[in-house]
């Protein structure tokens, strides 16, 4: 008799799929790997242990509620061993591909007997939207679940060598990937690219998301940070990033802006945008981390879509 374990990508997700009342148990991986120095043995203590410090220093998060929302589900994780089908339910974002290669990666060295099925939300219709699971009502999810994807050992280890890359200190290793189409990872080859776009431009030191942030300002006449996050978030691409997430990234700009009431970027930002100047004179912290590699040792080539290191 074979059982069944679900691995959800978030809380609200997960709510969802308790009410969709499919056979199994379900456990949250409550985790944005997508942000941070990441390790490559997922789930070891120096893996938490680095989360814990970015999540702490950059988010506030305090190691209780560290331990309470992220360790306590991954330890439930751990104590799950007898379920021999493991379903991953994931979309089709960075933020969540990332995720998904380091469950993957944990689940090719812990769980090595399981049968384990992809579900991924992306492209459910003939336009070009994409969906995040809740967007899709009950039954799409459902037919989406019966025709769950079931990974081969080889796409296994391919998720898994993804992410040793991810982690690695050089993303040059990453963008010379060409083969994705060979593996049941309908998305991953998008949320790669969209993650080497994170690094600093060289036509101005700032990203493409940061890029994107500073246009959004000038072209919306926005009236405040709140009607800014939002418009950001309604306009993000494939990075499927948070409002926590893109706070800290408005914050970090702080310097280019004059006012958010009404948002206003200064002449300074202004100049950056139109990359009449470097972002490179602003910047801090030159401790960020993007996976394994240090986001301002690599500069990103628009022009060659290529990355060159400093």
């Amino acid at each position: 008799m074979s059982s069944l374990l679900h691995i959800t990508n978030g809380d609200s997700f997960t709510q969802r799929l308790d009410s969709l009342k499919l056979k199994g148990d379900v456990i949250t991986w409550r985790e944005m790997l997508c942000e941070g120095q990441t390790l490559t043995n997922v789930g070891s203590e120096s893996f938490w242990k680095a989360r814990f410090e970015f999540l702490n220093k950059n988010y506030k998060v305090t190691k209780s509620s560290f331990i309470e929302k992220t360790l306590k589900e991954y330890r439930s994780l751990c104590n799950h061993k007898q379920q021999d089908q493991i379903v991953l339910w994931f979309e089709y974002d960075l933020f969540c591909q990332v995720n998904m290669l380091a469950v993957i990666s944990w689940l090719k060295s812990h769980r090595k007997y399981a049968e384990i099925s992809l579900v991924c939300s992306g492209k459910e219709d003939d336009t070009d939207n994409l969906y995040a699971l809740n967007d899709l009502n009950d039954e799409q999810l459902l037919k989406l679940y019966e025709n769950k994807v079931v990974l081969s050992q080889d796409d296994i280890e391919y998720a898994d060598y993804v992410w040793q890359l991810y982690c690695s200190d050089n993303p040059m290793r990453l963008e010379n990937l060409t083969d994705f189409k060979n593996y049941k990872f309908d998305y991953l080859s998008d949320a790669i690219t969209a993650h080497l776009q994170r690094f600093p431009s060289i036509k101005n030191g700032l990203n493409a998301m940061e890029n994107n942030i500073l246009q959004l300002s000038v072209d919306q006449k926005l009236n405040s940070k709140k009607e800014l996050l939002g418009t950001i978030l309604r306009n993000q691409s494939i990075l499927g990033f948070g409002d926590s997430q893109y706070d800290r990234a408005i914050s970090r700009l702080k310097p280019l802006f004059s006012s958010f009431n009404p948002v206003k970027l200064t002449q300074k930002g202004k100049e950056i945008l139109d990359a009449k100047t470097s972002y490179y004179s602003c910047i801090q912290d030159n401790d960020v981390y993007l996976g394994g590699a240090l986001k301002y040792n690599f500069l990103y080539n628009t022009h060659t879509d290529r990355i060159l290191k400093l």
